[in-house]
C-alpha cells in the first residue's frame, strides 16, 4: 500500500510533500481535507493530528507524521534511492536543516501573517508591514543564493522544494523583483523547469485564484 497523505492543493507545505514524493518516484494516496467544512476539527482527523493541519501522512504501517518538513524528509530517508535530496554528511545536511528552519520560521510564518487576514478577516489589502517583512525574507534569500544554483549548492535538495513551494505562492501576493532579486528570480526559473515542479503548478493556481479575488480592493 501506498501512505496516505492528507491535504488541499492550495497548501504551500503539502506541494512541497508533493514534489519530493515526485522527485523520490513515490506514489501516495492523496486524501484531500474538507477544511470548509471543518473535517480537520473532526474526531478521527484529531486522532491522527491534534494540530490538525495539513499535510499528514499516515505511512502504511500506521506511522503518523505532520509538519512538512519531518515528512519531507521521513519520506527521503525511508524511499528515496540515495542522500542527495538529504545528504547524510553532516555539514550539507545542516544547511538543508537551516534553509528549511529558515522557511518554516521566517519565509513560511511571513506568508501567513498575510494570507490569514485576507482569507480569515476577508481584508482586501496587504499591510506595508508584512509587505516589508516579506521584502527582507526575499532579500535574505538572494544573498543564500549568491554563487549557488540551488538553496544550499549546486544539488537540488529539499530545501528547494520547501522554500520553492512557499516562495512561488508569495510571488503571487507581492511580485519579485527580478532587478532586486535576480538570483530568486533565476533559481525559481530552475526550479519550473524540474520534473517534480508538476506537483506544484497546479496547488499554486488554486492559491492564486483564491488570493488574487482578496487583493481585488488593492
Amino acid at each position: 500500500m501506498a501512505p496516505t497523505l492528507y491535504m488541499v492543493y492550495p497548501s504551500p507545505p503539502v506541494r512541497a510533500v508533493l514534489m519530493t514524493a515526485k522527485a523520490i518516484g513515490l506514489d501516495l494516496n492523496l486524501k484531500e481535507v474538507g477544511l470548509l467544512s471543518n473535517d480537520h476539527l473532526k474526531s478521527d482527523y484529531l486522532k491522527l493530528n491534534p494540530q490538525h493541519t495539513v499535510p499528514t501522512l499516515v505511512d502504511d504501517n500506521g506511522f503518523t507524521i505532520w509538519d512538512s518538513h519531518a515528512t519531507m524528509t521521513y519520506l527521503v530517508t525511508k524511499y528515496a534511492k540515495d542522500d542527495s535530496l538529504y545528504p547524510k554528511d553532516p555539514e550539507k545536511r545542516a544547511l538543508v536543516d537551516q534553509r528549511l528552519h529558515f522557511e518554516s520560521g521566517i519565509v513560511f510564518a511571513r506568508l501567513l501573517r498575510i494570507t490569514k487576514p485576507l482569507l480569515v478577516q476577508r481584508k482586501g489589502t496587504i499591510d506595508k508591514r508584512d509587505l516589508d517583512d516579506m521584502i527582507e525574507a526575499y532579500t535574505f534569500l538572494e544573498r543564500f543564493l549568491q554563487g549557488k544554483k540551488w538553496a544550499t549548492g549546486d544539488f537540488v535538495t529539499l530545501a528547494d522544494y520547501s522554500l520553492g513551494a512557499s516562495i512561488s505562492s508569495i510571488g503571487v501576493l507581492v511580485p519579485i523583483d527580478p532587478n532586486k532579486f535576480p538570483n530568486v528570480t533565476a533559481w525559481l526559473k530552475r526550479l519550473e523547469n524540474l520534473p517534480e515542479y508538476e506537483a506544484n503548478r497546479d496547488g499554486l493556481a488554486l492559491f492564486s485564484l483564491i488570493f488574487k479575488k482578496r487583493l481585488s480592493k488593492l
